[in-house]
């Protein structure tokens, strides 16, 4: 192997590990800062190692292995070879590998997922809302902090303090990182809810990069989801956000082009639709509503995705249940871009100068002065309303701010007239 494709392997292991890597390190370390940096160096050293030596038989437990010794030099450097040292040696020469090749968990809490008990522990109230977020997106997530930053419609450098400031703000607190139970996880629920949503977003419609998607997010969004739905069954909104994943992620094989260019929803072949996850989906939205939580965020926004999922054709579409959902979303959770959403639901309900109108409503909001699909939005209306020249600066705007490759070359393509 070549070590261009050497190095490519690496990248995709990483990506592949890099959230279990840290969960496991933050696990015994009690430092997410640390844990980070140890996840990096381990990278680093795959890089200089695998294209020599070849790449090992269980790569995950290599990088964990290599971040761990790591970790004792760090301990080492910082005179701190004391329990933590010896525990970390310990565990070094104590794991075992299952018929698998996979490291034996030594979970101690009843989630029984690394990656979801950080979420929970990273969720702290000694941290506000949007720092929790911020965290857990970049620890377990991966995420950067331009993709952090879009999602929030905030600056790099605000989400790169922000993140730094709770790293200090978990560690100056000696807040040891323990999954919580009873009502202080209850308590937490909100936000990890939000970290699963927001994870999910990034995989389904990716803000930056060249793919315009990135599947493995989505469905590892999924999987905590449904580990979320049997920790807390009776609980409508964790099945209201299941369901919006999968009836969202119903879609991802028909979002795609064979040229690799976005597919909108007018041009998707509903066939290649996964009916199994949509049949999910739905059921998920039923034990939502069953629960009394019809009017809860995921469960609304699960609605609409369910209107969409329920139409035979695109020209099947209920526009208008879908704009009185957006109407009832807006009242649940006022946001600038619910706000927006609810505008494109009245367009398609009730007209595009309808929707224009409803945009300027918004041109005060600050968040969406540079958000590419409020701009994209306006060219639509635009051209349906046949303000051709308009609507080709609106397109142009869009894409100019928008992040990602592929979703630039659309809507491109839709500036020059390509519908």
């Amino acid at each position: 192997m070549e070590a261009s494709d050497t190095h490519r392997t690496i990248e995709t292991v990483y990506r592949m590990e890099r959230a279990r890597l840290i969960a496991g390190l933050v696990r015994m370390l009690r430092d997410a800062g640390l844990a980070e940096e140890l996840a990096q160096d381990a990278l680093v050293s795959a890089l200089s190692d695998w294209p020599k030596n070849g790449i090992p038989a269980n790569p995950g437990a290599w990088l964990m292995a290599a971040a761990k010794r790591r970790g004792i030099d760090q301990l080492r450097r910082r005179r701190m070879i004391d329990r933590k040292h010896a525990e970390i040696g310990r565990d070094l020469e104590e794991e075992r590998f299952d018929a698998f090749g996979e490291i034996e968990a030594k979970m101690d809490d009843d989630i029984g997922d690394e990656r979801l008990s950080l979420i929970f522990t990273a969720c702290h109230p000694a941290l506000s809302t949007d720092a929790r977020v911020a965290l857990t997106l970049r620890l377990i997530g991966g995420l950067t902090t331009g993709e952090i930053a879009r999602a929030f419609l905030s600056s790099e450098q605000t989400i790169a303090q922000r993140i730094v400031r709770a790293k200090k703000a978990l560690g100056n607190a000696g807040i040891a990182y323990e999954v919580p139970r009873g009502e202080q996880r209850e308590s937490r629920l909100a936000s990890v809810l939000e970290v699963v949503y927001l994870i999910f977003n990034e995989g389904y419609a990716a803000s930056s990069g060249e793919d315009a998607i990135r599947p493995q997010l989505s469905h590892e969004a999924m999987r905590l989801g449904r580990i979320l739905a049997a920790l807390a069954p009776g609980e409508p909104e964790v099945h209201g956000l299941l369901a919006l994943m999968e009836i969202q992620a119903s879609r991802l094989p028909a979002r795609i082009g064979a040229d690799g260019m976005p597919v909108p929803l007018t041009r998707q072949n509903r066939a290649r639709w996964d009916r199994l996850l949509l049949h999910r989906g739905l059921a998920s939205l039923e034990r939502a509503e069953r629960f009394g939580g019809a009017n809860g965020v995921y469960a609304l926004q699960a609605a609409v995705a369910a209107c969409h999922a329920r139409a035979a054709r695109y020209e099947d579409t209920d526009w208008m249940r879908i704009a009185t959902l957006y109407d009832r979303l807006l009242n649940a959770w006022p946001s600038p871009v619910v706000g927006l959403n609810r505008a494109i639901a009245h367009s398609m309900a009730f007209g595009a100068e309808t929707g224009l109108v409803l945009l300027a409503e918004l041109e005060s909001e600050p968040a969406l002065k540079d958000y590419a699909p409020l701009h994209a939005a306006r060219g639509d209306f635009l051209q349906r309303v046949g303000r051709r020249p308009e609507a080709k600066a609106a397109f142009e705007r869009a894409a100019a701010l928008s992040g990602n490759e592929q979703e630039r070359a659309f809507l491109l393509a839709r500036a020059a007239g390509g519908g």
